[in-house]
C-alpha cells in the first residue's frame, strides 16, 4: 500500500469516526431533551390536579347543597304562581345540575367518597351546612301554593344561596384547586346576583 492510498485510509477512518460521533451526540440530546418534556410536563399536571383538603371538603359539601335547591326548585313548576319565581328557578336548575356533576367528578378523580343522595340534604338542622333547609322547612314548602310558595320559596332561597356563597368564598380562599376555585368564584358571583334579585321580588311580594 503506497503512503498516497494510506493517508486516504485515514481519512475516511477519521471522517466516519466524527461522523458517527456526532450522530450520537444527536440522539442523546435528543433524548435528553424528550425526558426533559417529560418530566416538564408530568410536573405540570401534577401542578394542575393538585388539591386539598379544603377542595375536598367544598366538593363533598356543595353537592348535597345543590342538591336541595334543585329540590326547591323543581317545586316551583307546579306551585308558584309568579313568572318571574318560575323563571328563577328555571334558571337554578339549569346552572347547578351541571355543576354537580362536575364535583361529582373531581371527588372520584381525587378516590374521594361522593355524597349519597338525601345522605346530608335534610334533618331537624338542615344536615348542619350553612343555608341549608331543615326538613320543617321543605315539608311547609312543598304543601304550600300560589304567592304563598312564591313567598316561602324566596326567602328559603335567599338563606339557601347566602350559605352557599359563604361555601364558595371559603374554597376561593383556602383552596388549591383551580378548577374549584373557578367554580367558586363563579357560584359567588352567580348566586350573589340572584339574591339580589329574589330580595326585589321579596318586596314586591310584601
Amino acid at each position: 500500500m503506497t503512503s498516497t492510498t494510506r493517508n486516504r485510509v485515514r481519512r475516511a477512518v477519521a471522517t466516519a469516526v466524527t461522523v458517527t460521533a456526532a450522530l450520537v451526540l444527536a440522539a442523546c440530546g435528543a433524548a435528553g431533551d424528550g425526558e426533559g418534556d417529560g418530566a416538564a410536563g408530568a410536573k405540570a399536571t401534577a401542578s394542575a390536579d393538585a388539591h386539598n383538603a379544603q377542595d375536598v371538603t367544598f366538593a363533598q359539601g356543595m353537592i348535597p347543597h345543590h342538591r336541595q335547591a334543585l329540590e326547591m326548585a323543581e317545586l316551583a313548576a307546579d306551585r308558584a304562581s309568579s313568572t318571574q319565581v318560575k323563571d328563577l328557578a328555571a334558571r337554578i336548575e339549569r346552572a347547578q345540575d351541571p355543576e354537580i356533576g362536575k364535583l361529582t367528578g373531581w371527588l372520584r378523580t381525587w378516590g374521594e367518597d361522593v355524597p349519597e343522595e338525601g345522605a346530608t340534604e335534610h334533618g331537624s338542622h338542615g344536615g348542619g351546612m350553612a343555608g341549608m333547609t331543615d326538613d320543617a322547612g321543605m315539608e311547609e314548602l312543598a304543601k304550600a301554593s300560589g304567592e304563598a310558595f312564591d313567598t316561602a320559596f324566596l326567602t328559603l332561597m335567599v338563606e339557601h344561596h347566602e350559605g352557599a356563597v359563604d361555601m364558595a368564598g371559603t374554597e376561593r380562599d383556602k383552596g388549591r384547586y383551580a378548577p374549584a376555585k373557578s367554580l367558586a368564584d363563579d357560584i359567588v358571583t352567580g348566586q350573589s346576583a340572584e339574591i339580589a334579585e329574589m330580595k326585589g321580588l321579596l318586596g314586591k311580594s310584601s
